[in-house]
């Protein structure tokens, strides 16, 4: 698998079949990353399950939140891993340890372990690395569109616009 190029085929059937997810290193401040793809996750459809040791018996989102992989209340189809890549190989392990193997394994922007994705993989396991499931469910369901974003580059720089934009805001 190449890592570093995802086909839109790949990643659309992976978030078409997955219903189920475990997010490691959610968080209960509204203002991390984490916080959000849960909640975009769950307004989706999708079962979030929060993993966090320091959050764990609390709520995030309604959610009960767990300490460790091993005490999710069912199996999972995909675990999204909200922690640094330094992080991924003990993850690992214990994703591998599970009575239950997700079919999906999700690293998040700027995580990537190589090694890990190579071992999950020898057991069945799909791998994405270095992307948001968010970003790629906007993307795919053209919900970035319709904040004019219609290429396959996001920035946090504000675009130039050129003659002919339309503005669908209010105007001064």
């Amino acid at each position: 698998m190449d890592h570093d190029h995802y086909s839109d085929a790949y990643i659309g059937s992976i978030l078409t079949e997955v219903k189920t997810v475990a997010i490691i290193g959610a968080s209960a401040n509204e203002a991390r990353p984490s916080y959000f793809v849960m909640k975009y996750l769950l307004n989706k459809g999708f079962e979030v399950t929060p993993v966090n040791p320091g959050q764990a018996g609390k709520e995030i989102l309604g959610q009960m939140t767990c300490a460790s992989l091993a005490e999710l209340p069912g199996p999972v189809d995909m675990v999204d891993i909200f922690r640094a890549s330094a992080a991924v190989p003990g993850i690992t392990d214990e994703i591998l340890a599970m009575q239950t193997l997700p079919k999906v394994v999700w690293m998040q922007l700027t995580v990537r372990d190589d090694e890990s994705a190579a071992q999950l993989e020898e057991r069945g396991i799909r791998v994405v690395m270095d992307r948001c499931p968010k970003i790629e469910f906007g993307r795919l369901s053209h919900e970035i569109g319709w904040a004019g974003i219609n290429s396959k580059t996001l920035s946090s720089r504000k675009p130039q616009l050129g003659n002919g934009f339309q503005s669908f805001g209010i105007r001064k």
